[in-house]
């Protein structure tokens, strides 16, 4: 088969970039990007996307292969039928990695055409970085490549305030938009930059908090075949995805004349406050996501399908979501029917979800979605949540870093992944406990201050190493 490229598809004309991209991964691919394809098709938005790869490590090469092209197959049920649709997106111009393409990253400033800065960056990504200067290339943190960049489009532009982007993040984290933000402010006063481009940037750009919503399970590396059997070219970036989407962007009518999802059939939503679409997507989607990936790992399973579907694992799951449900000051019927789509969602036959890919960044993302639920439904009951408590034993059994003889795929910061190796060295299960619970930095609190949870967290470590997930649980479960 003839291969992926815009010349043997003849898409050899280009968008002007309207959008900076920071992230290559499968979620941007599977949900920005195609939403501004859509726009391009329905609309004639006309926006082509610069994608910037954030970490040293990353896929941009293959996206280049390709100039820009990948498939995206979205897959689900529909009122009983399974439904396949099937796009290739067109709409990504260019993919620099600013490690070896410094100046191509700066020369990103100078577009004319440049409105929008989207990113994906893990909860992991939003962070500030006191070591990172203006002159690295490029800083660590991504707000302070970000800040690099602003910088020279404001130089560039001479402070033209038409020439000011408006900002997307899709980090989940709370207030993504907010907290970035701040950090950009911080890097601008730490580095001594002029007050006129701190007014820029406070006020000429905008910033928008954004909640996303789609399961994308990215390559189907097992499914492959079946895959490019319904191509007549060769795709090394299929990504799949399920048909569910939702992105809440907080904003009023000038970002609705900006970006005018509405004259599509996405599900996009740009409303004053996302706070009730995050609170129960976040803590329950993505909080049961998180909840499951280290504890099913550990019982022996592969995939989200898998987990939800066993009579076991199944049941944990739901229990966790009953738990998390609890905490929730929202409305019960919304909560239940929210709660049971989700289940569905997790169970959709075409979505082959490794656990093994949501585990990056596990204790960034449990300190996130699940952590507040824990605590939560502690507080309101004064007793332990058995579920979530579990699951937190079995995240720190998890990031021991093998089981049965066998690594597990653990995927954090050097930093992160070190500590835990001597927590896990000290031996006894109190011991170890005491010290990762004590680390403030993965919790943002001291959880040894919480009553009772050293104690459920060294009973069930205990219990794992010596019985096992399934017999563990039980055993845990009948004295809490």
């Amino acid at each position: 088969m003839k291969q992926l490229n815009r010349k043997n598809t003849g898409l050899e004309k280009l968008n002007p970039i309207k959008v900076v991209q920071f992230g290559e991964g499968n979620f941007l691919r599977a949900f920005v990007d195609y939403a501004f394809h859509k726009l391009n098709k329905e609309v004639d938005f006309n926006a082509g996307i610069a994608m910037v790869q954030p970490l040293k490590d990353g896929m941009v090469h293959l996206i280049n292969d390709q100039d820009g092209l990948y498939t995206l197959f979205m897959n689900g049920i529909k009122k009983g039928e399974k439904i396949q649709d099937i796009e290739l997106i067109t709409n990504i111009v260019k993919a620099i990695n600013p490690y070896t393409e410094f100046a191509d990253y700066l020369a990103l400033a100078k577009e004319e055409e440049l409105q929008f800065i989207v990113s994906n960056t893990t909860e992991a990504g939003i962070e500030f970085i006191e070591s990172d200067t203006p002159d690295m290339k490029p800083p660590v943190s991504f707000p302070a490549k970000l800040t690099v960049l602003l910088y020279e489009r404001f130089k560039h532009f001479n402070g033209d305030a038409s020439k000011a982007v408006t900002i997307i993040p899709c980090e989940l984290i709370d207030y993504n938009s907010e907290t970035l933000k701040k950090y950009i402010l911080q890097y601008v006063d730490l580095w001594k930059l002029e007050d006129a481009f701190k007014t820029w940037v406070s006020d000429a750009c905008t910033y928008h908090s954004t909640l996303v919503d789609r399961i994308v399970p990215g390559y189907p590396r097992a499914e492959i075949e079946e895959y490019n059997n319904k191509l007549d070219y060769q795709d090394n970036l299929i990504v799949a995805a399920e048909p569910f989407f939702l992105w809440a962007i907080e904003g009023g009518e000038d970002l609705k004349a900006k970006l005018p999802f509405h004259k599509t059939n996405l599900n996009v939503k740009i409303v004053d406050d996302i706070r009730p679409f995050k609170m129960i997507k976040v803590r329950i989607l993505n909080g049961a996501h998180t909840a499951m990936v280290p504890f099913s790992l550990l019982y022996g399973n592969k995939l989200v399908m898998e987990t939800v579907n066993g009579d076991f694992t199944g049941k944990f799951v739901d229990g966790v979501i009953g738990e998390i449900s609890e905490t929730l000051d929202m409305d019960k019927n919304e909560i239940t029917a929210y709660s049971e789509e989700v289940m569905d969602r997790f169970k959709n036959p075409f979505i082959k979800h490794a656990l093994a890919d949501i585990a990056l960044n596990s204790i960034s993302k449990f300190k996130v979605r699940v952590l507040p639920s824990l605590l939560g439904y502690y507080n309101a009951n004064k007793k332990l949540p058995v579920n979530l408590t579990f699951s937190l034993a079995s995240l720190i059994q998890f990031y021991k870093g093998t089981w049965n003889n066998e690594t597990l795929p653990v995927k954090d910061s050097p930093e992160i992944v070190e500590a835990f190796k001597n927590a896990w060295q000290l031996g006894s299960a109190d011991l170890v406990v005491a010290k990762i619970l004590a680390n403030t930095e993965f919790w943002g609190e001291d959880l040894t201050k919480i009553n009772g949870l050293p104690e459920a967290l060294v009973l069930a470590l205990n219990e794992i190493e010596e019985n096992g997930i399934e017999k563990g649980f039980a055993n845990f479960s009948k004295q809490y």
